[in-house]
């Protein structure tokens, strides 16, 4: 590994890029260590503070990962957003046993509390109006890939299990259906780009300059009222998004006017 004193790039860039490169191609597996600055450096011939900006550029991509007093490491979790929240109703209506199989949901608390701006817009209320909240984090075996929470009005789910700090062995959808007595019928989507919370950036083992992906998730009755609205945010480099959609098949062109081709 070597750089070119005379190229246009950056050193530690061009440093970055071969890091980059070995991670690809397999040198260093998802969770194996990097050697220490100091030994990168001296195989590079640069400065240890050269190799360091290169480790951080690598740590805001999400190719690696740094643990205080034990070292950097290949990250390897890449979490696929099939669908947006589409996926939680699935084909069929109580799929999510293959969800269940690569991530593991975990229960962080249930309370009251004031809605955010985002949830209180979506729900009509006024900001700060006191709601019912299910927190819950997904977890691969190495890292937290999500930090989540369900908000329904305090007037639609007190007194049923919805308050219970317990999961339920099926989708939340499902329960709410059930002990609300309405039907989700139709959601939207929103999904931004923005910057984490330091809360959010501990959770999920980034540099509070990581960008994250959040998803505003808004589900609704038949008659268009909101029945829940869900937060999720991602760490964004690790994070890809995939839509899959049919395309129609071009429709024939409809047959003249025959009055216009006689005329």
């Amino acid at each position: 590994m070597s750089i070119n004193p005379g190229a246009a790039e950056f050193p530690h860039r061009q440093i970055a890029a071969q890091l980059r490169d070995r991670v690809r191609r397999g040198d260093w597996q998802p969770g194996e260590r990097l050697p220490s600055i100091p030994a990168i450096a001296e195989t590079f011939g640069v400065a240890k503070q050269t190799v360091q900006r290169a480790v951080d550029q690598l740590r805001v991509e999400g190719v690696l990962i740094t643990k205080p007093g034990s070292g950097t490491y290949v990250r390897g979790t890449r979490r696929r957003l099939n669908r947006l929240s589409r996926g939680r109703y699935g084909a069929h209506r109580g799929y999510h046993a293959d969800l269940a199989a690569r991530y593991r949901q975990q229960l962080v608390g249930v309370s009251r509390e004031a809605a955010p701006p985002e949830v209180a817009d979506a729900f009509g209320v006024r900001d700060g109006t006191e709601l019912l909240v299910r927190r819950h984090l997904v977890r691969t075996d190495d890292a937290t890939v999500e930090v989540g929470a369900s908000w329904f009005r305090v007037t639609d789910a007190s007194g049923t299990t919805l308050e219970r700090p317990e999961a339920f062995g099926r989708p939340l959808y499902q329960e709410a259906e059930e002990v609300l007595g309405r039907r989700y019928t139709s959601a939207t989507d929103t999904i931004t780009a923005r910057q984490p919370s330091r809360e959010e950036a501990e959770i999920l083992q980034i540099r509070p300059d990581t960008p994250v992906l959040h998803l505003l998730h808004v589900a609704f009755d038949e008659t268009r009222k909101p029945i829940e609205v869900a937060q999720a945010t991602w760490p964004g480099p690790m994070t890809t998004l995939t839509e899959e959609y049919r395309i129609p098949a071009p429709s024939p062109d409809p047959d003249p006017d025959p009055g216009l081709a006689l005329a």
